[in-house]
């Protein structure tokens, strides 16, 4: 069994070994390969054996020769290049001296960016970011994406080998791409914490593997570029938003909203953290989508209370992110803000144009916020068939659940206050 410790010291050293043989010798899909095999080893290894002096030489060694080993191995099934193979000096030193510092931070950096190439889709980037940065293994993968191992593991090929289709290098961005694909990188970080906040599908809420790694990965990233306000808005935004997670679910995993939630559980380091990045990021750099956000979870993370929540402040920050990122599932989450600002009639006009918008218009999460709104509004039977729709199109269990749990509610019961976002 590999413990935390040799586990974080892993995920830390995989991208600096691939990015040092990728950038040496090229072909991604097997560096990237040779890598996993060489986390495997040690995984196994080290906790029996000890952590070797040199960890990162140790893990380049391995999977040097594994590199080597696959490029003789194709050889020999060609024997016209045998002899070509095993006397190729470029393959006999793919290892480095012990003693030779990669450029980590800068291949660590190039390697995001090579996962989130533009040639990818969306779901091919993050299966990729997590297996080559994260260094998760294919079935980690699967299994948090509640997929077969073999379905996973022909994603990650498949997107492997259309990075090298389209020519990738690997070099960072000119600067006329770069802010393009810090947005991509970002994105695709900000997808992996949120699947992990609120899973999409099966049994449970969260899958705590995927918010960590969200967040260790979005730290990394933070490190390589300090000064740039969207990286620190975004871990500022996942510590603010994780920081949650104990107090999310009841004792039989059942939702618990935010307005419900002891917020003595919540995690005030995690909380403290977030709100100082915020802060500073705001003194420093024009506000971006992730500031505007973290913000936003700031204002709910000072309220000792719900009812002590400042929700005039908070309808400011989200009127200030519908200018400059608009976006339909932000005018959802506005509309809350209005309601509880201006009475949910307000909130309710807000929603009615998204019903004609085909991003959204069938969201469980429009559905689910038009009922709570209703609720407030007091019109039980109406609230109770948007809850009902809302509960028919989600995949999550723990929110079907708690959908049609507030539906039952409803029969000759009071409006209940509070947001219904956890």
């Amino acid at each position: 069994m590999t413990t935390p410790l040799v586990e974080d010291l892993l995920r830390s050293l995989a991208p600096q070994v691939l990015g040092l043989l990728v950038r040496r010798h090229g072909q991604f899909d097997a560096a990237e390969d040779a890598v996993q095999e060489a986390l495997l080893a040690a995984a196994v290894q080290w906790p029996e054996q000890g952590v070797p002096d040199n960890p990162r030489a140790w893990l380049l060694t391995v999977a040097g020769r594994r590199l080597t080993d696959e490029w003789r191995s194709e050889r020999a099934r060609r024997d016209r290049e045998t002899a070509v193979a095993l006397r190729e000096p470029a393959y006999a030193g793919v290892a480095p001296p012990a003693d030779e510092e990669p450029p980590a931070g800068d291949d660590t950096l190039t390697l995001l960016f090579l996962c989130c190439h533009p040639a990818l889709a969306r779901s091919a980037q993050v299966a990729l970011t997590l297996r080559a940065v994260g260094g998760l293994t294919t079935a980690q993968i699967a299994r948090a994406h509640l997929v077969p191992e073999a379905t996973m593991s022909q994603r990650i090929r498949r997107a492997k080998q259309r990075v090298e289709a389209a020519g990738a290098r690997f070099t960072m961005p000119s600067p006329a791409d770069r802010d393009e694909r810090l947005r991509a990188v970002l994105q695709v970080l900000y997808l992996i914490f949120n699947e992990g906040h609120t899973a999409s599908a099966g049994p449970d809420l969260h899958r705590a593997e995927l918010t960590v790694e969200a967040i260790r990965l979005t730290r990394m990233l933070h490190r390589l570029l300090p000064d740039d306000g969207e990286v620190t808005g975004l871990l500022a935004l996942m510590l603010l938003t994780d920081a949650h997670r104990a107090a999310r679910t009841g004792p039989d995993g059942e939702l618990v909203p935010l307005a419900e939630q002891d917020r003595s559980r919540w995690d005030r380091a995690a909380i403290e953290e977030g709100i100082a990045l915020v802060t500073a990021a705001l003194t420093w750099s024009p506000p971006g989508p992730y500031q505007l956000q973290a913000a936003i979870a700031a204002v709910h993370a000072e309220a000792a209370s719900a009812a002590e929540t400042d929700w005039p402040q908070i309808l400011a920050l989200y009127r200030l992110l519908a200018r400059i990122a608009p976006n339909p599932m932000i005018t959802v989450n506005q509309a809350v803000a209005v309601a509880m600002v201006d009475g949910p009639r307000a909130g309710l006009a807000l929603l009615a144009p998204l019903d004609s918008d085909e991003r959204i218009a069938g969201h469980h999460r429009l559905a689910a916020v038009r009922g709570h709104l209703l609720e407030l509004a007091g019109e039980p039977d109406a609230a109770r068939e948007a809850y009902q729709a809302a509960a028919r199109a989600t995949t999550s269990l723990p929110e079907q659940r708690y959908l049609e749990l507030r539906a039952a509610r409803l029969a000759g019961t009071e409006p209940s206050d509070g947001s219904w976002r956890g």
